[in-house]
């Protein structure tokens, strides 16, 4: 992780009053919001007949939502097994577990093309560098939002603000061609 990238993510992690975690990988797992896990995934316009597919999805909280008041099927993927772990118990509390898997992978090795929805709470230098799988693997029309950090020269579709934080919509287009 760029040190300039992780000090753009302190100042909303802060004024948020969450916790900063060690996490494996090259991202700090910081938890989103629930009202900025709502804005995505009504942005995304998700609903019971989507596949959400959830990189990085630490504790599960968007796959949930997605899963719970939205009907729709869910996937996480984390690499911190600590994460997975209470990714799935959340999803047992909260009654989605038969809606929900939680998967302990590299997201750049999991196999995403299944997703109809994908949401990200990454940074921008795994955002670009998860790009060309996105185009390669997803069907065109599929939406991949973003919380807070966008993905270089892809100019998103739509772009919402919520206070301070930022939330991106793309559609991956028919011309993806992994590049």
């Amino acid at each position: 992780m760029q040190r300039r990238e992780f000090l753009k993510l302190i100042p909303p992690v802060l004024a948020a009053g969450y916790p900063l975690a060690a996490q494996k990988g090259d991202v700090p797992y910081v938890p989103t919001p629930e009202e900025v896990v709502d804005q995505m995934l009504k942005l995304a316009g998700v609903g019971k007949n989507d596949i959400l597919y959830d990189l990085g999805c630490g504790d599960g909280r968007i796959v949930i939502t997605a899963a719970k008041q939205f009907g729709a099927k869910g996937v996480g993927i984390d690499i911190d097994p600590e994460r997975i772990q209470e990714a799935n118990e959340n999803a047992r509390q909260a009654g989605v577990a038969e809606r929900t898997r939680f998967i302990e992978k590299d997201l750049f090795e999991a196999d995403i093309r299944e997703a109809t929805v994908v949401t990200l709470y990454l940074l921008p230098s795994v955002n670009e560098k998860l790009r060309p799988k996105l185009y390669k693997e997803l069907k065109p029309g599929t939406r991949v939002v973003s919380h807070q950090f966008d993905m270089g020269d892809w100019k998103p579709e739509k772009k919402v603000e919520i206070g301070y934080r930022t939330i991106y919509l793309w559609k991956v287009p028919a011309s993806a061609s992994g590049g």
